[in-house]
């Protein structure tokens, strides 16, 4: 094998496809990156979960593969000077020179390298960006906890021409719809993808102008599988088991009233006066006409008051959040206005942003649970 390429397009295939490499590789073989070079050079990585390959221009001399250990090609790649790289296999090892300098690197054996899954059948396509400010939107509410593993994901549903992606851990909800190109008109479908790796694959896939995103059906190539592909890399996930809670049921259908706050002002207000809140405690957000009176803090602990202009439609209301999860939302709701509707301070309340006309569905919303207030 011998290739010769541009030194900042090796180094940006080589740390796109390293995201994937296991930190815990279950065998030694998936420490390796894969490195096949034809008329294009493709790099891949697997972990039996997420695979991750991307193909990129090269000035090709001897085509061949080899499997190197992807953190070291990674690390020596970010290092590299300013030159054109050259590759050259010898034996077990591999050669690389970029300038005056040169690296040699073991090779692990290319046959015990597993297979990448199949990308299954193309399902439709999405802007790349807002593809990946729509995940960033309902990742966040995805739970952490891996003992209950469908709380850990992201729910994708496509109906037509609609993609609605939804996720919970219990005391928040996001859920926020986009409109995609079906393959098909009528194609629709339902995947549960593990939230972190939807989250990373989406926000590393905005240097090509779309998204491709693939489904597995019932029987056929790629069953239990999505894949996601644009700009020349591709990954594919499986998908996690389970059903996913009726979160449609949870949204309200109607509410007593609602506030809106313009949001910078609100995210600061809520950034200080948390600055006094206990670990787990509530900031009070105690809505009245004109204004909004934020507090945390009670009895013998230090506390905090800061008031803010508001605009309140129904009864004064007071309702306590916890501070990371109101915090989370209102840096998500991308709109200069934030809308908060309420039915009682013991109820989720719903927070999106200003609709651009009235009576106008939001494309996003974060439904919140409120800390019950005692005393």
């Amino acid at each position: 094998m011998k290739f010769r390429i541009d030194r900042d397009a090796l180094a940006e295939a080589v740390a796109w496809t390293a995201r994937t490499l296991p930190q815990r590789p279950p065998v030694p073989v998936l420490a390796g990156m894969h490195i096949e070079a034809s008329d294009r050079l493709k790099l891949s990585a697997f972990d039996y979960e997420v695979s991750a390959q991307v193909s990129t221009d090269i000035d090709t001399e001897d085509p061949g593969t080899a499997l190197v250990s992807g953190k070291l090609l990674a690390e020596i790649c970010r290092a590299l000077p300013p030159h054109p790289v050259e590759f050259t296999t010898d034996g077990a090892k591999v050669m690389l020179r970029c300038g005056s300098a040169k690296f040699t690197l073991l090779t692990m054996p290319v046959e015990d390298y597993p297979t990448l899954p199949e990308m299954p059948p193309a399902a439709g396509s999405v802007g790349s960006d807002e593809f990946a400010a729509a995940v960033s939107q309902v990742a966040i509410a995805a739970g952490r906890d891996d003992t209950i593993p469908m709380l850990t994901g992201v729910r994708v549903e496509i109906e037509g021409e609609t993609v609605t992606l939804a996720s919970t851990d219990r005391y928040r909800l996001a859920v926020r719809e986009l409109h995609w190109k079906p393959e098909r008109p009528d194609f629709s479908a339902v995947a549960l993808v593990p939230a972190k790796t939807l989250a990373d694959t989406a926000k590393s896939l905005t240097s090509g102008a779309e998204v491709s995103i693939a489904l597995g059906g019932a029987g056929g190539t790629g069953e239990g599988m999505i894949g996601f592909s644009g700009g020349g890399r591709r990954t594919t996930s499986r998908l996690l088991d389970g059903d996913f809670v009726k979160y449609r049921s949870l949204l309200p259908s109607e509410y007593a009233g609602l506030a809106e706050v313009s949001t910078s002002p609100f995210i600061e207000a809520v950034k200080r006066v948390s600055l006094v809140a206990e670990r787990n405690t509530p900031v009070r957000l105690s809505f009245r006409k004109g204004e909004v009176v934020l507090e945390a803090g009670t009895g013998d602990e230090a506390q905090a008051v800061e008031a803010l202009e508001a605009n309140l439609e129904g009864d004064d209301i007071e309702i306590a959040f916890n501070p990371g999860f109101l915090l989370d939302g209102l840096s998500q709701i991308g709109s200069d206005v934030a809308r908060l509707s309420f039915t009682t301070p013991t109820k989720p309340a719903v927070l999106t942003g200003k609709p651009a006309a009235e009576g106008e569905n939001p494309h996003y919303r974060y439904l919140i649970m409120p800390v019950r207030l005692t005393g």
